[in-house]
C-alpha cells in the first residue's frame, strides 16, 4: 500500500482525523495542543489522530497530497479543513462543534 492509499484509508475509515506532531495527550507543538484542545471542547468523541512524527512517510507526503504545508492538518469526512488557526477560528465562532456532531453522526 502507497502512502497516499494509507491516508485515504486513514480518512476514509474515520470521521474526523488529526494529523499532528505528537499524541492528543502528548502534544510536540503548541499548534497540535492547541488544535487538540479545540476539538475537544467541541466535543469530538471519536477524534483520529495521527502521530506524524512517528510516521515519516505521512509526515513527508501530506502535504503535497492535502496542499497545506503544515501541521497539524484536521479533515472531516476526507476533506481538509486547515491547520490549527483555521481549527481555533471555528471553535470560537461556534462552528467546530457543528461541524464534527454532523460528521461523527454520519
Amino acid at each position: 500500500m502507497t502512502v497516499t492509499e494509507r491516508i485515504k484509508a486513514l480518512l476514509e475509515a474515520h470521521p474526523v482525523v488529526l494529523f499532528m506532531k505528537g499524541t492528543p495527550e502528548v502534544p510536540m507543538c503548541g499548534f497540535s495542543q492547541r488544535a487538540v484542545a479545540a476539538l475537544r471542547s467541541a466535543g469530538a468523541a471519536r477524534l483520529q489522530a495521527v502521530n506524524v512524527m512517528a510516521d515519516p512517510e505521512i509526515r513527508a507526503n501530506l502535504p503535497r497530497y492535502s496542499d497545506w504545508p503544515t501541521f497539524p492538518q484536521l479533515f472531516v469526512n476526507g476533506e481538509l479543513i486547515g491547520g490549527a488557526d483555521i481549527v481555533v477560528e471555528l471553535a470560537e465562532a461556534g462552528e467546530l462543534a457543528r461541524i464534527v456532531a454532523e460528521a461523527e453522526a454520519a
